[in-house]
């Protein structure tokens, strides 16, 4: 296993989150067919990212927090078993699914709203297995010691970037796909219930973290 598996991981978990349209375009097309302008899409990808970028750093921090805080199977017991809970809870349950409430909104209301929807389908939580995976956050165990601070810090500002930049590569084309040929239409007809796939990997990712 090479060490870029992890980067790879990362930059294709931000790629589906961009084919997903839990995560924004959806929202964003629908902003852009009500204003009939193609501005209106291209205007709400920035403050969706933000607002995906805060929850997905969210879940870094503690992770990284962890990495030098506690042991490593703690953080892989206790962060395995939040993650495959989550994920059933996720999969089981048709609540906590967080609804915008109207169309109206500015780009601080689309940071919250997108912010709200990735912490609700624990978006962040599916980096876990790749988080603990990583070189930095294995030092504990390696060494006997908790990894380099700012070398952790630095992991988790790449993780980020590169999660968001990949979600934004992806979204950006679909979200015009959709507005200009395809239309809402499609979802209709070739609906595939993403949320039940996702929680259901996300709970599988949980109990995979707690048999290695």
């Amino acid at each position: 296993m090479t060490a870029e598996w992890p980067w790879i991981a990362v930059a294709a978990m931000g790629a589906y989150h961009g084919l997903n349209p839990a995560m924004g375009w959806l929202f964003a097309v629908s902003l852009g067919l009500q204003e009939r302008s193609r501005k209106k899409v291209l205007a709400a990808m920035p403050p969706i990212a933000a607002g995906h970028l805060l929850s997905i750093a969210l879940v870094v921090a503690l992770v990284g927090w962890g990495a030098v805080e506690i042991s490593p199977r703690t953080l892989q017991l206790g962060g395995g078993i939040a993650v495959a809970a989550f994920g059933a809870f996720r999969l089981f349950s048709s609540r906590f699914h967080y609804r915008w409430v109207g169309m109206r909104v500015s780009s601080w209301d689309l940071v919250v709203w997108s912010f709200l929807m990735a912490s609700a389908h624990g978006a962040g939580l599916m980096l876990f297995p790749v988080l603990i995976s990583m070189p930095v956050c294995r030092t504990f165990s390696a060494a006997g010691a908790a990894p380099n601070a700012p070398l952790l810090v630095q992991t988790g500002v790449g993780v980020v970037l590169v999660h968001t930049a990949a979600m934004l590569f992806v979204m950006i084309p679909v979200a015009f796909a959709i507005y200009d040929w395809i239309g809402l239409g499609i979802l209709r007809k070739a609906w595939i219930n993403v949320d039940k796939i996702w929680a259901a990997t996300l709970m599988g990712s949980g109990l995979l973290v707690l048999v290695l």
